[in-house]
C-alpha cells in the first residue's frame, strides 16, 4: 500500500470490479484493488468467456433486418425473469427495468468510446419455451465481441492499470479477504490472510497457504467478487430440487476453482441480506475438457437447433426442449428421469455449421481478432479446429458409421442409462420422413425452418435440413452431455445505487456490492432465467453504478 488511504476498496478483480475502478478513477477516487489471485487473473472469469453481449435495437441488428425495441426485450426480460416473489423480488424488478433501459439507450455507446467492437452476425440465443410472453428471446440479441472476452477485459484493465501507473490504484493480489470490518454498523474496512506468492497461469488452481495477516481500512468497500461457481458444496446446498431435480452427482466445473463464494457468507456477517438463493444458471451441455487449465473444466457446446436430443435412456426430449431454446426447462427433464446426463445425436453436416464451444480460448480466430481465420471458419469445410479437437479427442464424444456402432459406444459412456437400439433408429425415422416436405409437425424442424428464415442463422449457424441416417451426411455424431456450473442468480440484496442492504431493508453504510456477487442487480436482475449475453453486461452496469455511487458517496463524506 502506498502511505496515502484508499477512498475506496474493492473486493475483487473480475470484470464489475474493474469496471467500478475505473469509475472510480475517473472522478479522481484512491482504489485499493483486493484478490486473493494473482495479477494474471484480472478479469476474472470474463476472461474466459465468449463475450457474448445483450444489445436492443443495435446498429447490427437493423443491417440485418431485426426490429427489436426497448419493450420488446422488457416484455422478454420479464418473461423469462418470472418474477413471483414479493419482497425478494423488489429491487431485481428495479434493476431489470434499468438494465433492458442502458442496453438499450447507452450501453454499446458506453463501451464504444472504450473501445470495443463487436462481430455483424447477432446470435440468437435462448430461444425461448414457445410464447411470446414466455421465456426467452423473440429476436437475435447475442452480439459477440470482436476479441470475446479478453477484449472486454481489456477495455477496463487499460484505464485501470494507466490509473495504477498514475498513483490512483492499488493492487493486493494474493489477499483474501475473511471480514469485512464494522464499526457502528458501518463497514470501514477489510481483513484477512496473505497467501504465497505465486506466478500460476490463469485460471489455474493455487494453495491456500498463509503466510501473514492485513486490514486495510477505507470510507466505502465493494463487493465484487463473483458467485459460487466452482463450490459444489454451496450449490448443492441451495439447489431448487424441487423446481429442476436432484443435484447432479456428476457435475463439471465451467468455472476456475478460485469462484468459491466466500465473500457472500462474510457480507451476510456484516449486516448484508441475501435473496434468492436457491436461483441457478447451469447449463446442461457441458463436456470435458480434453485440455483442461482448472479441476474438473468444462466447456459448454453453444448449439445450433438441429442436433436430436435425447435422455439417458434414448427417450427424445419434447418441446420446448431443443438446443439453444429453454435451459432451466431442459435441465428439469433431464434430472427428473433420475440421471444426471444426456445426449445430442447429430451429423457431421451439422457439426461443422452448428457447433460452437463457449469460452476465448475455444475461439481463437475470434480471440485473436484474425479476420481471415474467422472467415475461414464459415467457408471451410469440416468443424472448426477447436470442436474438431474434441471430436477426436474428447471423452464425451461418439463418431461412428452406423447408427448400431454408435449405440454401442454410447452404452459404453452412459452413467447408468440405456439406449435402445430399435427404440433409437425408430425415433430418428421417424423425424428423418418429415424431411420429405417443407413443412411439418415436428416442433423441432418447425423452429428449424424458422430459424432459417433469419439471415444470420442461415448463413452460419443453422444447417439445411437433412435426414440424420441419410449417410452423405455422416458419420454419425453422439455427445454425452454433462451439468455443468456456471451462475447463480441470486445474491446480495442492492438498491439502484448499488448499496447492499440489511434485512431491515435500509442500506448497511460503506458497503456497496456489483457483479455476480450481486445477483448482476438487486440480488437477482435475471430472476429464474438469463436471456444470455447478460452476465458480462450486468457485471459492467452493476460495476458501473457501484463505481460511480461510491464515488459520489465518498465526495459527500470528503466535505
Amino acid at each position: 500500500m502506498t502511505d496515502t488511504a484508499p477512498d475506496a476498496i474493492i473486493v475483487g478483480a473480475g470484470l464489475a470490479g474493474l469496471v467500478a475502478a475505473h469509475e472510480l478513477t475517473k472522478a479522481g477516487r484512491r482504489v485499493l484493488i483486493i484478490d486473493q489471485e494473482n495479477r494474471n487473473n484480472l478479469g476474472g472469469q470474463a476472461f474466459w468467456s465468449l463475450g457474448g453481449l445483450f444489445f436492443v435495437d443495435s446498429p447490427e441488428q437493423r443491417r440485418l433486418g431485426i426490429k427489436d425495441s426497448f419493450d420488446l426485450a422488457y416484455q422478454d426480460w420479464l418473461g423469462s425473469a418470472a418474477f413471483d416473489r414479493e419482497d425478494e423480488d423488489r429491487w431485481p424488478r428495479k434493476w431489470a427495468r434499468a438494465y433492458v433501459e442502458f442496453a438499450t439507450y447507452r450501453k454499446r455507446d458506453y463501451l464504444k468510446e472504450l473501445g470495443l467492437s463487436v462481430t455483424p452476425v447477432v446470435g440468437w440465443a435462448e430461444r425461448g419455451g414457445g410464447l411470446a410472453s414466455g421465456h426467452g428471446n423473440s429476436v437475435p440479441r447475442f452480439h459477440l465481441t470482436w476479441g470475446t472476452g479478453p477484449e472486454v477485459v481489456r477495455v477496463f484493465r487499460e484505464p485501470v492499470e494507466r490509473a495504477e501507473v498514475g498513483g490512483l490504484v492499488t493492487f493486493a493480489f494474493r489477499h483474501r479477504v475473511d471480514e469485512l470490518i464494522t464499526e457502528d454498523g458501518a463497514v470501514v474496512g477489510v481483513s484477512g490472510a496473505v497467501l504465497s506468492p505465486t506466478d500460476a497461469e490463469r485460471g489455474v488452481a493455487t494453495d491456500r497457504d498463509v503466510t501473514g495477516d492485513f486490514e486495510f481500512r477505507a470510507p466505502t468497500v465493494l463487493v465484487t467478487s463473483g458467485g459460487i461457481g466452482h463450490n459444489f458444496d454451496l450449490m448443492r446446498k441451495y439447489w431448487p430440487t424441487e423446481r429442476v431435480g436432484p443435484f447432479p452427482d456428476t457435475m463439471i466445473a465451467g468455472v476456475p476453482a478460485h469462484v468459491d463464494g466466500r465473500m457472500l457468507e462474510i457480507a451476510e456477517r456484516a449486516g448484508g441480506n441475501i435473496v434468492n438463493r436457491d436461483r441457478v444458471w447451469a447449463y446442461t451441455e457441458g463436456i470435458h475438457n480434453w485440455d483442461p487449465i482448472w479441476p474438473n473444466h468444462a466447456i459448454r457446446i453453444i448449439p445450433g437447433p438441429s442436433s436430436m436430443w435425447f435422455d439417458a435412456n434414448g427417450n427424445r426430449l419434447a418441446a420446448p426442449n431443443f438446443p439453444g431454446f429453454d435451459t432451466n426447462s431442459t435441465m428439469r427433464a433431464i434430472l427428473q428421469t433420475g440421471y444426471d446426463y444426456s445426449w445430442f445425436v447429430l451429423t457431421e453436416t451439422i457439426i461443422e455449421k452448428e457447433f460452437a464451444l463457449s469460452g476465448s480460448e475455444q475461439n481463437p480466430d475470434i480471440t485473436q481478432k484474425d479476420l481471415k481465420l474467422a472467415l475461414g471458419r464459415v467457408k471451410s469445410k469440416g468443424a472448426p479446429g477447436p470442436v474438431e479437437a474434441f471430436k477426436q479427442h474428447g471423452v464425451d464424444f461418439v463418431v461412428a458409421d452406423d447408427l448400431r456402432t454408435l449405440v454401442d459406444g454410447m452404452n459404453r459412456l452412459g452413467r447408468g442409462g440405456h439406449i435402445d437400439h430399435d427404440a433409437l433408429r425408430a425415433e430418428i425415422t421417424a423425424r428423418d420422413r418429415e424431411i420429405d416436405n417443407a413443412f411439418s409437425k415436428d416442433a423441432q424442424l418447425q423452429a428449424i425452418t424458422n430459424a432459417r428464415k433469419y439471415l444470420g442463422d442461415k448463413i452460419v449457424r443453422v444447417a439445411k435440413p437433412h435426414k440424420i441416417l441419410d449417410p452423405a451426411h455422416g458419420p454419425l455424431i453422439a455427445v454425452r452431455l454433462n451439468i455443468l456450473s456456471r451462475k447463480t442468480l441470486g445474491g446480495l440484496e442492492t438498491d439502484l445505487s448499488a448499496r447492499v442492504l440489511g434485512a431491515d431493508g435500509d442500506a448497511v453504510p460503506g458497503l456497496y456490492a456489483a457483479g455476480e456477487v450481486a445477483g448482476f442487480g438487486g440480488g437477482g436482475v435475471h430472476g429464474y432465467n438469463a436471456l444470455e449475453g447478460t452476465f458480462l453486461g450486468g457485471c459492467i452496469f452493476s460495476g458501473m453504478t457501484a463505481g460511480r455511487a461510491a464515488a459520489a458517496a465518498t465526495a459527500r463524506a470528503a466535505r
